[in-house]
């Protein structure tokens, strides 16, 4: 006990005459404060551990015990794990991006095949998409608006390509151009 609360040498003491009281004999040690608390203790102790503190065996591996794996969060829960989902456009809107971005996004409600309503983005400049327009959704949200989790897929549907689009076509739903001889 005395060991782990004073600093200084208990062998020093222990060669002292024992007729002085202990109380003398502690007066000239400082107190350790990492003995008095417990956390200090357990931090210094692990800084120095070559090995973790939950190493498990051979068996325990191959028996699949050990810390429960956390459950990915679904980032698109409305496809329901699909790739795409086709919808009916409901309304087109105009939004507002968040605060330090200033622009007029185009987006669209869209009622899903599972009868589902999301947010959608409508990627690119310019779209023809209007009310009660067949279009595949597909998952991805737009950084600067809340609540649109998912993008249009532009060349499927009744949403056409980008017109006049030359770099990043695939992502665009624009068909390669033929050179004319």
């Amino acid at each position: 006990m005395l060991r782990t609360l004073f600093t200084g040498r208990i062998s020093a003491l222990a060669t002292k005459s024992s007729s002085q009281p202990l109380s003398s004999m502690l007066m000239g040690l400082s107190l350790n404060k990492t003995a008095l608390n417990p956390v200090m203790q357990l931090s210094q102790h692990n800084t120095f551990s070559t090995s973790g503190v939950f190493n498990a065996t051979v068996n325990q591996i191959k028996r699949g015990s050990g810390p429960p794996r956390r459950k990915k969060i679904c980032v698109s829960p409305d496809l329901e794990r699909s790739p795409f989902k086709k919808g009916v456009v409901l309304r087109v809107m105009v939004l507002k991006p968040k605060k330090p971005n200033s622009a007029q996004r185009k987006a669209c409600r869209v009622r899903l095949s599972n009868g589902r309503i999301v947010s959608a983005y409508i990627p690119g400049e310019g779209h023809n998409a209007q009310e009660h327009s067949i279009v595949y959704v597909r998952g991805g949200r737009c950084q600067d608006l809340p609540g649109v989790k998912y993008h249009l897929v532009r060349g499927a549907g009744d949403l056409s390509g980008v017109v006049n689009r030359i770099s990043s076509r695939s992502k665009y739903g624009v068909k390669k151009p033929t050179s004319e001889q």
